[in-house]
């Protein structure tokens, strides 16, 4: 190994052991932060969450699509006036065309240029539609990837370019404040889980200061892919209860992180 390589590796070597080391500080002696989030655009997002997110005066972020986004443009111009985030879920939600439903539209056929074409485009669309630009980011089934064989590459630096922060889906575990890509922030699903099975969660990442990210879709009494609506009420009254625990939009959050931690 020449000399350089040794060199960079020591400080990239360095760099993790920093991070791994840094005691992190979240403002005001929480403990602990938590975001809400949304993706899609379902209807029943407007139709009965951003009410009960209300009631407990807590913001949420929602990743969405253009299209749904005017179908419902009434609520959806609400929910911007009550405060809630609204980030970039692409215009037309490419997946891997191993999704049947998305084969037409597969991340399997998509370039550098398509997808910064598609990512323009829907902020575009949002802000002429909403009147606000998102700076934040989900990959729609929280892949990461495009093209194909020895063509593929990962779009994460389109996302690190183009947005404050981009966020998974299906992750398993929290987001280290220190150590996290903001490009590439894990998702842990909310959808169908108990409050008791949420807690685990929150207790999980509060004891070593972690930022966790909880994903949705529906929220609705019971359904697939659904955030219920008798568990997400006991989750925000206990967080209202909790003032350890920092609730707020992913945006606010990665301000905060991007400005007190030492890798930025």
């Amino acid at each position: 190994m020449s000399k350089s390589l040794i060199i960079l590796f020591l400080c990239s070597l360095s760099l993790n052991v920093l991070a791994q080391e840094q005691d992190f500080k979240w403002p005001e002696g929480k403990q602990m932060a938590i975001s809400l989030t949304w993706d899609d655009a379902r209807p029943s997002q407007v139709q009965i969450g951003t009410a009960i997110l209300n009631e407990y005066d807590t913001k949420a972020t929602f990743y969405v699509l253009p299209g749904p986004v005017y179908d419902e443009l009434g609520g959806w111009k609400q929910a911007v006036k009550d405060g809630h985030e609204i980030g970039n879920h692409s215009y037309n939600h490419p997946c891997s065309g191993n999704f049947l439903w998305a084969r037409k539209n597969a991340l399997e056929g998509y370039s550098e240029e398509k997808m910064e074409l598609e990512l323009e485009a829907a902020n575009e669309k949002l802000f002429q539609m909403l009147g606000v630009t998102p700076t934040q980011f989900a990959y729609p089934c929280g892949q990461t990837f495009i093209n194909r064989g020895t063509e593929t590459e990962s779009y994460v630096p389109i996302i690190s370019r183009n947005f404050e922060s981009g966020r998974t889906w299906l992750d398993e575990v929290a987001n280290d404040p220190a150590f996290c890509d903001l490009a590439q922030l894990t998702g842990v699903e909310m959808d169908g889980k108990s409050f008791k099975e949420i807690l685990a969660l929150i207790e999980t990442a509060r004891m070593d200061g972690l930022w966790l990210v909880l994903a949705g879709h529906e929220i609705n009494k019971d359904g697939p892919q659904t955030t219920r609506t008798k568990t997400l009420e006991k989750l925000l009254q206990y967080l209202n209860e909790t003032p350890e625990i920092w609730v707020a939009p992913v945006g606010e959050i990665t301000e905060y992180v991007r400005g007190n931690r030492e890798l930025e």
